[in-house]
């Protein structure tokens, strides 16, 4: 929590101040948000009867509420006078201050409640772009035909930050590969399509010349990797694959995005294994070549939230995993 700098002063009254105000903000946080709507109804109309008739509860326990609310406060909030109300030099900071708090927090409550209850109309994707012609557009487009009415938004995000977002709530479904197998303990998690696996490498490699290759051909060669909070368990998939084939890899550098790897495929003379969709892009200088071991696959996948969900995640994953 930061503290304004008029108040870092190194004297007694410097502290003091500090830790008044830090007394108040703590107490603001544990402020119930009906006793703030209710001031805010009494501020608007000006007298407590009339408030307590809008809100459809007696004025004495709207004079409890304000009393509850200026304790908390520490001071009065409210002048009564024979003509209403009227608030103090504290009652308009705090009204100025808290309304849009006040007015964020019903907002978050109403979309946890849609959410909790299935009727969210928006739709948060998390996506890589690699998947999107071949499996998410087709998808979204049929959505489109079924549900009209549903707001969809589209990230591009890493893998990594779709499942941190996923975390947070930021999004509601998230199309990723299989090289994290713990994500499917957080979360729900459906297979969309099995995919071949590729050898990328420089266009001018001496591999690049044959048909496919195999993990054992590239017993001598450096690899690129992934950063393991963009692609978690990249590394480790890599690795577990060359282990297999009798040779542990040398990872010359972690990428951090596709376009970042491919570069570094041909800056370093190196290698690495992606999914084959990832194949069907043109780009200068990287050649692909399939992998010789029918038994190394990729699945991409989809996630989604615990709990209750909207008809729209659930139309959209079965449009995703439909064979």
């Amino acid at each position: 929590m930061r503290v304004p700098h008029a108040l870092h002063g190194r004297g007694t009254r410097g502290r003091s101040a500090q830790l008044a105000l830090l007394g108040v903000q703590f107490r603001m946080a544990r402020v119930n948000l009906d006793l703030l709507r209710s001031f805010f109804a009494i501020s608007e109309f000006g007298s407590l009867s009339k408030a307590a008739e809008q809100m459809h509860v007696s004025q004495s326990t709207l004079t409890r509420q304000v009393q509850a609310l200026e304790t908390e406060i520490g001071g009065q909030l409210l002048e009564r006078g024979h003509s209403g109300v009227a608030l103090t030099a504290a009652g308009h900071a705090l009204l100025e201050g808290m309304r849009p708090v006040v007015a964020r927090a019903d907002i978050v409550v109403s979309e946890a409640r849609k959410l909790a209850l299935g009727q969210s109309a928006s739709l948060r994707i998390g996506y890589i772009m690699s998947a999107a012609g071949e499996y998410l557009n087709p998808a979204l487009a049929a959505l489109r035909r079924s549900h009209p009415e549903t707001k969809v938004r589209l990230v591009d995000l890493s893998p990594g930050e779709q499942i941190a977002a996923l975390r947070r709530g930021e999004l509601d479904v998230v199309l990723l590969g299989n090289t994290n197998a713990a994500i499917g303990r957080e979360f729900f998690v459906r297979r969309i399509a099995t995919l071949p696996v590729v050898v990328a490498l420089p266009e001018n490699h001496a591999l690049a010349e044959g048909e496919d290759i195999a993990l054992a051909d590239l017993r001598r060669e450096l690899f690129v990797g992934a950063h393991p909070d963009d692609i978690p368990g990249f590394n480790p998939w890599i690795i577990q694959l060359c282990r297999r084939a009798g040779f542990r890899p040398k990872i010359v550098e972690n990428a951090d995005s596709l376009t970042h790897t491919l570069s570094l495929l041909v800056a370093e003379n190196a290698v690495t294994l992606l999914p084959g969709l990832v194949s069907k892009f043109k780009v200068p200088g990287v050649a692909f070549r399939p992998l010789r071991s029918p038994a190394v696959k990729w699945d991409l996948q989809v996630a989604w939230q615990r709990g209750k969900i909207a008809e729209p995640v659930r139309e959209l994953v079965n449009l995703l995993t439909r064979k």
